[in-house]
């Protein structure tokens, strides 16, 4: 009876397996069905409707991406996550502002300027709006506004329409700065000092140091015009940061930034330039009308603090050849004589050596160190890269100390394209803290990814549909070096009250970019970039400022139908989101690159298309 009873009590146990064997492999494919009907289910059939203009125009550059775009499953967190920061607006829907405001600039206001002093030029430096001031509007783009020619068209041509002003191709006719042709402005390269063009200018140049070799690969040119210099010094892998005050020559950076050429408003007044230390490889000022003589060669020693060891700085126009000049210059030989001579006792000063002086050209360099120089005359400050908001000092920048007298003080550099991914000096030498040569690298690793990602959510890179992109949080520069193969370029910012500074590793890196702080205007005119990029940036301020305001000098900046990659946390996304859905902005939040499981997300907007209607209304 025992064995009957143990056989009996076997066959059970075989057909209770024989069952829960069954039950499984039915419940497993029960969720494989239905996860198969799932992903059929969400599988996009068509492209995102985000990127469909809002009315029509033959110039739309959202026709020449959409058979590029990819989209991905739109996110939707709306009803799970709830963030509430008490610093910012609630407002639904925000209004245009006057068509009067269609080029405001926060910062450079006109208007505010001349409240403050004209010794040094301080009132066209940044004057900000106080809060009770700040617009809560969106600024209007000009009636017939069109999306500005693409890269290499747009370094020759640009839309009359975007930029209603001919000021420029009446006052600086003679000398080629810009033609009005129908439509359209063209610009033939010229300049105050270059008649023949930038092109012909620079190959002058090429002919004294060498252009061409990939050791000079960032340049800053100081009272830039409509960055002519700038445009012809591409063409040779140069990137040149260009600068110009808010002046008498109305719209000249608009004008270089609507070409496709980096610039930014700006003045050497009585403050630093928001650069840092040692970041140029070469300078340059033709009648550029900075006094460079006075106030103890201040201006020539700002230009020190930010040129490389070893860097040139390239003076063309008054004094220099004022032998042959001084009649047409309008000035006495012996004022223009007392100038030079002045001049070249500053540069004596800094130790830059005369490297030549040619026809209209004096060319001077940098040491590579300080070797032998007098430390009394040395700035005691310990940080020389601090530029934000800092007062100019009538001294020498001290470079980082060298042991031999032929070794390159703070490292060298590798020559362009190789030194875009070289370990920048600062980190290897740990001139960063908290940041290392494996961080660095992992970065570099890590955007490869990203930047596949993004060519997969917008339309791709390599398109034309952008030519002007800013990371607004840059950190080294990672997003800027990934894209330098595409015909793109990339204004790196780094804010001014970040725990560490690696703007100048970005420049190390053969890249250029600005320190801000985003609770303020950039120093920029509106509509003047087509891609921005946020990565981590209001995890940064939700605390320091009211964030709708950064949205909207976002808008400001932002061209119509250009787009925006925000990364950052869901609850922030779906705040940001709150926001922009009332600027007309289209967006949809997205899965890290990483996939599904990581916390991080990314929103993807679009500023749609929509323009101001002619007012002769002025702002008060």
């Amino acid at each position: 009876m025992a064995r009957e009873y143990s056989g009996l009590q076997m066959h059970h146990q075989l057909e209770a397996k024989r069952k829960r064997l069954t039950w499984i492999l039915g419940v497993s494919a029960l969720c494989i069905l239905f996860y198969v009907l799932g992903a059929w289910q969400t599988t996009p059939s068509s492209q995102y409707d985000v990127y469909t203009r809002v009315g029509c125009d033959n110039n739309s550059a959202t026709s020449d991406s959409n058979d590029s775009i990819q989209s991905l499953t739109n996110l939707d967190f709306a009803s799970h996550h709830q963030v509430a920061l008490d610093s910012s607006k609630t407002i639904s829907q925000f209004p245009p502002c006057d068509m009067a405001y269609s080029e405001y600039t926060p910062c450079q206001d006109k208007v505010r300027g001349r409240k403050f002093d004209r010794d040094m030029m301080k009132y066209r430096e940044r004057h900000c709006p106080t809060k009770q001031e700040m617009l809560l509007c969106l600024i209007p783009a000009p009636p017939k506004y069109k999306t500005p020619f693409k890269w290499p068209q747009s370094r020759d041509y640009a839309w009359y329409d975007n930029i209603p002003h001919k000021e420029l191709s009446i006052e600086k006719a003679v000398q080629n700065w810009i033609q009005v042709e129908g439509d359209r402005f063209r610009f033939p390269g010229g300049g105050t000092m270059f008649p023949r063009g930038a092109d012909a200018y620079i190959d002058d140049i090429g002919e004294l140091i060498p252009l061409t070799d990939g050791n000079i690969r960032t340049a800053v040119d100081t009272g830039c015009g409509v960055a002519s210099f700038g445009a012809y010094l591409l063409k040779r892998n140069i990137l040149t940061m260009s600068f110009a005050p808010r002046d008498t020559h109305e719209a000249q950076v608009q004008f270089a930034l609507e070409r496709g050429v980096p610039a930014m408003i700006g003045i050497i007044g009585s403050m630093r330039l928001p650069y840092p230390a040692r970041a140029f490889d070469l300078a340059h000022c033709s009648r550029c009308l900075i006094p460079w003589q006075n106030n103890g060669g201040l201006y020539l020693m700002e230009v020190d603090r930010i040129l490389r060891p070893g860097g040139y700085w390239i003076l063309s126009g008054p004094p220099i050849n004022w032998k042959k000049y001084w009649r047409g210059w309008e000035r006495t030989k012996e004022d223009l004589k007392q100038e030079q001579d002045a001049i070249e006792n500053v540069a004596r000063r800094l130790y830059w050596k005369k490297v030549t002086e040619n026809n209209d050209l004096a060319i001077w360099q940098k040491p590579i160190n300080h070797v032998g120089c007098v430390k009394e005359v040395m700035c005691k400050s310990e940080d020389p890269d601090t530029a934000w908001y800092r007062s100019l000092e009538a001294c020498i920048t001290p470079v980082p100390q060298v042991v031999r007298s032929d070794e390159v003080a703070g490292g060298e550099l590798l020559k362009w394209p190789e030194r875009a991914f070289a370990v920048p000096p600062r980190l290897s030498r740990g001139s960063v803290p908290g940041l290392d040569v494996d961080r660095f690298i992992e970065d570099n690793e890590q955007w490869k990814d990203k930047i596949a990602h993004y060519n997969r959510i917008i339309a791709p890179l390599r398109s034309g549909r952008y030519r002007n992109i800013m990371d607004m949080n840059a950190y080294l520069g990672g997003f800027a070096a990934a894209v330098a193969k595409y015909p793109v370029w990339v204004m790196n910012v780094i804010p001014a009250h970040i725990d560490y500074d690696t703007l100048g590793v970005i420049y190390e890196r053969g890249l250029i970019g600005t320190y801000q702080d985003w609770c303020e205007a950039f120093s920029t005119y509106p509509r003047t970039y087509d891609l921005i990029h946020a990565s981590g940036l209001f995890t940064l301020y939700q605390h320091r400022c009211d964030i709708t305001y950064i949205l909207l000098e976002m808008d400001r900046i932002l061209r119509p139908e250009g787009s925006v990659i925000f990364r950052d946390t869901v609850e922030l996304l779906v705040k940001i989101k709150s926001i922009t859905d009332g600027m007309r902005w289209k967006s949809h939040i997205v899965d890290h690159e990483s996939g599904p499981f990581n916390p991080e997300k990314i929103l993807v907007a679009v500023k749609t298309y929509w323009t101001g209607e002619a007012t002769k209304k002025k702002p008060k």
